[in-house]
């Protein structure tokens, strides 16, 4: 294992650490439902758990994307210096550095009760057929949609050792927006994608793509006002909720425009500020709301 000291540019590359975009994609939902399930009021041993889960998930997330992908990734000029795609680490390292985020994982869910620690495991379910699933279906980001969202399960599981209507809908309104972000981020890579045979909603929905986000931004407003409703919101709430529609709207509207790489990671990276808006407008409705 001294290969973790050696090679440690690689490995923090392998598990994207200078990137916690994805953590924070991941982590913001989770909050949602820790705060809902909680009224606003989550302990801070569920903040700290689901914090480090989401880190180390995402970063196994990372590890078994790359190692199922790396010949293609090879054949892509955005992932052809990934370290299994130009040999800078073997599989036999990603498989130890794999083996050390998920047991890290399992030593963290052990803290959380029996209902939540045996929901668990659907988490890795999703996040080891996600790499191959880009391979038979044009929808492969509806299925990481569902990995970024079972956080949202776990979370209230954790919290009340039981399940209700609202994380479900919390959980829809987080899969659209997953697939709408990482159509987006798709979008990068389509032109390469045809060629080496992959599938992505940005390859099935083509032209139509940005109207494709559009629609699953739309559920996810929709989604999320119903969330409202169920949990009684206030105003502050739907106000946050308003705030994501707008930035969804540019979106949109940006991707029909021009689709340029660099613009459309910029575009996938603002997601971050409607997981924020979300997780305010969820704080200011439980503690400023009656006022």
């Amino acid at each position: 294992m001294s290969f973790l000291w050696h090679k440690w540019p690689a490995v923090a590359n392998l598990i994207r650490l200078d990137k916690q975009y994805g953590t924070l994609l991941l982590l913001f939902p989770t909050l949602w439902s820790l705060i809902l399930a909680s009224e606003g009021r989550p302990s801070l041993k569920h903040l700290i758990i689901f914090s480090i889960g989401a880190f180390l998930m995402r970063s196994a997330g990372c590890v078994m994307n790359d190692m199922a992908d790396h010949t293609f990734d090879a054949k892509v000029d955005r992932t052809k210096n990934r370290p299994l795609a130009s040999d800078q680490l073997s599989l036999w390292e990603a498989l130890i550095v794999l083996g050390i985020l998920l047991t890290a994982s399992l030593i963290t869910v052990l803290f959380l009760n029996r209902f939540a620690f045996f929901l668990s495991f659907a988490a890795l379910f999703f996040a080891i057929i996600y790499p191959f699933a880009k391979r038979v279906t044009y929808l492969p980001q509806i299925v990481l949609g569902i990995a970024f969202s079972w956080g949202i399960i776990l979370a209230w599981a954790a919290e009340r050792n039981s399940l209700s209507l609202t994380p479900f809908l919390l959980l829809l309104a987080n899969l659209c927006w997953a697939t709408g972000y990482d159509t987006i981020y798709t979008l990068m890579d389509r032109e390469d994608d045809l060629k080496i045979g992959l599938k992505s909603t940005a390859i099935l929905f083509g032209k139509g793509t940005w109207l494709a986000v559009g629609v699953f931004y739309g559920l996810v407003v929709l989604f999320l006002t119903m969330v409202g409703q169920q949990s009684q919101m206030s105003f502050l709430y739907y106000s946050a909720i308003g705030g994501i529609g707008i930035l969804f709207y540019y979106q949109s509207i940006q991707i029909r425009k021009s689709r340029q790489r660099a613009r459309l990671f910029a575009l996938f990276r603002s997601n971050i500020w409607v997981g924020f808006l979300v997780l305010t407008g969820l704080l200011l409705n439980y503690h400023l709301g009656s006022l």
